[in-house]
C-alpha cells in the first residue's frame, strides 16, 4: 500500500480524439559528468540535504554520491545532476552473492520550490540505460516541479557489469543483408547469441539474477538509501512491466505511477506481441481509409499490405542502399519477415507508410530497405543495449509459460494469410525461443506472471497506432487497478510520452493531482496527413 494513498476512486477509460503522429527520434546521448560536491546533512537542521548528496546505507544496499555514469554520448541534461552509484547484491537468493553498481542521476527540479516527492524513470527495452533517456524525461517536463530520478537498471550500459554484447548487434546489421527467417540466418543469430552468453559467464555473470524480480528490488532499495519517505514512477515500454511487478512486490512508497506502452507481466510472450502488431498495423490502415485522399490513392491498403507479405516470403527482394549520413552501401534483403518487422517501427513515420508500401509494390524497394538498414546500423544500435537484461527477462519469464505450438497460433489467429514461416516468428522476438535455450537461466518462480492489482493511483498511456505494445493492454491492467486513469490516443506510436506534447501535459499534471489528470489538451487534435506522392 502506498503511503498516503490518494482516496480510492472509479477507475476511468477514455479513448480520445485523433491528433497528428510525430517522428520518435530515440536518440539518446549521454557522457561523463563530474556530481557536484557532497553536501553534509546536520541533524536536526530545518531543511534535509538534496536527494542524492548523503551516502546511506540500508540493509545490503548502499548509495554513495560520486561522479555521473558514463554514458555512450554527451547528455547535457546531466549538467548539474546530482549522481552516485546504487551498491546492490547480484542474486539477493545467494547469501555469498557478489556486489554490483548501477549508476544514479538525480536531475534537480527546475522550480524553485520542489515538490518532496521524486519521479523515478523506468527505461524500456529491457536493456536500455535510463541515464541515457535523460534527455525524453526532461524535454517531457518531468522535472517541472519535482526531481528526476534515473538509474540504470542492472546490466545496462551505465551499471557494473555492462552486460552488453556488441557482436549481437553488429550481427542484427548485417543480418538485414540476409533472409530474415531462413535457417541458415537462424544458425548465426543463435550462434552470436551463445557467443555473448559465453563470454559474460566468463566474467563471472551471475545471469540467473537479471529479471524482475532483482530489478524491483534495487527500486525499493534505491527509494530508501535515498532517504525518500515516497516517490512516483514512470515507466515506458517494457519499463511498464517492471512497473507493474514493481508496484506488487514493494507498494510501499509509492505515490503513484504513470504507464505508457504498456506491456503486462502476466502476458508477456509471442502473443501479445503478434495482438500488438495487429492493433497497431490496423489502427494505421484505418485511418489511412477514413481520409479520402489517402482511401483514394492507396484502397485495401491492408489487403496491398498482406499480399507483399506473402510475395516477398515467397520471392524476397534485394536491393542496395546507402546509409543515412554517410557514403556506406549496404546490401538489404526483404522478406516477408524483414517487411513485419519494418512495420512495427514504421508506425512512427506513418504518414509515410502507404505511400512507402505502394513504392515497394511497384518494384521501388528503396526507402523501406533503406529505413530497415539504418536503424539497425544506427550508432545507437551497436554496443548500447544491455543483452544480458534482454535475455534474462525473456528467457525467464517469457518462453518458459509459452509453448512453442501456442506461439505459433498466436501469430496464426492474427494473420492468418501470413506464411507460417512469418507466423512462427512474432516482431522483434525472432529466434527468441533458441536463443533461451542457449542462454541458459532457469524460469522465473510463476508468480512473476500474477496479475498486478492495486489501489496505487495509476496513469495508463498508449497510442492506437502502437504495433510494439498492444494499445487494448491498457484496458487489460487496468481491469485490477482500482485508481487508474487509461488514454488510448488515436494516431499516436508506441510511448506516446516521446511524440505528443498533450500526453507530456497529462503525465505532468496527473503527477500533480493523480486524482485529476488535466486533458483540455486534447480538444481538437487532428489525424496525420498521409503522404500520397506525385
Amino acid at each position: 500500500m502506498p503511503l498516503n494513498p490518494t482516496p480510492r476512486r472509479r477507475r476511468t477509460v477514455r479513448r480520445l480524439p485523433a491528433r497528428s503522429a510525430a517522428v520518435a527520434t530515440g536518440v539518446l546521448v549521454t557522457g561523463l559528468l563530474t556530481a557536484p560536491a557532497q553536501a553534509r546533512y546536520v541533524p536536526g537542521a530545518e531543511d534535509p540535504p538534496p536527494v542524492g548528496t548523503v551516502a546511506r546505507t540500508v540493509g545490503d544496499a548502499r548509495f554513495e554520491p560520486g561522479p555521473c555514469p558514463r554514458t555512450a554520448d554527451p547528455v547535457a541534461e546531466l549538467d548539474g545532476a546530482r549522481c552516485g552509484t546504487l551498491t546492490v547484491p547480484e542474486n539477493r537468493t545467494e547469501p555469498d552473492s557478489r556486489k554490483i553498481t548501477l549508476g544514479v542521476a538525480v536531475v534537480p527540479a527546475k522550480a524553485a520550490e520542489p515538490r518532496p516527492d521524486p519521479v523515478v524513470w523506468l527505461a524500456g527495452g529491457p536493456g536500455d540505460d535510463a541515464v541515457g533517456e535523460a534527455r525524453m524525461a526532461v524535454d517531457g517536463g518531468l522535472n517541472r516541479d519535482r526531481d528526476l530520478i534515473l538509474m540504470s537498471q542492472r546490466g545496462t550500459y551505465s551499471a557494473d557489469p555492462a552486460l552488453t554484447c556488441r557482436n549481437i548487434d553488429e550481427f542484427n546489421a548485417r543480418a538485414t543483408g540476409l533472409v530474415h527467417d531462413a535457417p541458415s540466418t537462424e544458425r548465426e543469430h543463435v550462434a552470436a547469441t551463445k557467443a555473448c552468453r559465453d563470454r559474460l559467464a566468463a566474467t563471472g555473470a551471475d545471469l540467473s539474477a537479471y529479471n524482475d524480480i532483482e530489478s524491483s528490488a534495487d527500486l525499493a532499495d534505491l527509494r530508501k538509501t535515498l532517504g525518500l519517505e515516497e516517490w512516483n514512477v514512470f515507466g515506458i515500454s517494457y519499463g511498464t512491466q517492471l512497473a507493474l511487478v514493481y508496484m506488487r512486490l514493494h507498494p510501499e512508497g509509492i505515490r503513484s505511477v504513470g504507464i505508457d506502452g504498456v506491456l503486462p507481466p502476466s502476458t508477456g510472450g509471442s502473443a501479445v506481441t503478434w495482438q500488438a502488431a495487429k492493433e497497431g498495423f490496423g489502427g494505421l490502415f484505418k485511418a489511412c481509409a477514413e481520409q479520402p485522399a489517402c482511401n483514394s490513392r492507396y484502397p485495401d491498403l491492408a489487403g496491398t499490405f498482406e499480399r507483399l507479405v506473402r510475395e516477398l516470403e515467397a520471392k524476397p527482394v534485394t536491393t542496395t542502399v546507402t546509409l543515412p549520413g554517410s557514403d556506406k552501401r549496404v546490401k538489404v534483403v526483404l522478406d516477408g519477415s524483414a517487411l513485419v518487422n519494418w512495420m512495427t517501427a514504421a508506425t512512427h513515420v506513418a504518414p509515410q507508410v502507404p505511400l512507402a508500401l505502394e513504392e515497394l509494390a511497384n518494384g521501388k524497394p528503396q526507402r523501406i530497405a533503406e529505413q530497415w538498414a539504418s536503424g539497425k546500423y544506427s550508432p545507437q544500435a551497436i554496443g548500447r543495449l544491455s543483452h544480458g537484461l534482454v535475455y534474462g527477462v525473456f528467457c525467464s519469464e517469457w518462453t518458459p509459460f509459452e509453448t512453442e505450438a501456442q506461439a505459433l497460433r498466436a501469430g496464426q489467429r492474427a494473420f492468418p494469410s501470413f506464411p507460417r514461416p512469418v507466423q512462427a516468428q512474432a516482431p522483434g522476438l525472432t529466434f527468441l525461443r533458441p536463443d533461451c535455450d542457449v542462454w541458459k537461466v532457469p524460469a522465473a518462480p510463476a508468480s512473476i506472471r500474477d496479475v498486478t492489482t492495486s489501489d496505487i493511483p495509476t496513469l495508463v498511456l498508449s497510442g492506437a497506432f502502437d504495433a510494439q505494445t498492444a494499445a487494448s493492454n491498457g484496458a487489460y491492467v487496468a481491469r485490477n487497478l482500482s485508481n487508474a486513469h487509461v488514454f488510448t490516443i488515436p494516431y499516436e506510436p508506441h510511448v506516446v510520452f516521446a511524440t505528443s506534447k498533450c500526453a507530456q501535459e497529462i503525465t505532468v499534471s496527473f503527477f500533480d493531482d493523480p486524482a485529476a489528470p488535466r486533458t483540455k489538451c486534447l480538444d481538437g487534435l487532428k489525424p496525420p496527413a498521409f503522404e500520397t506522392g506525385p
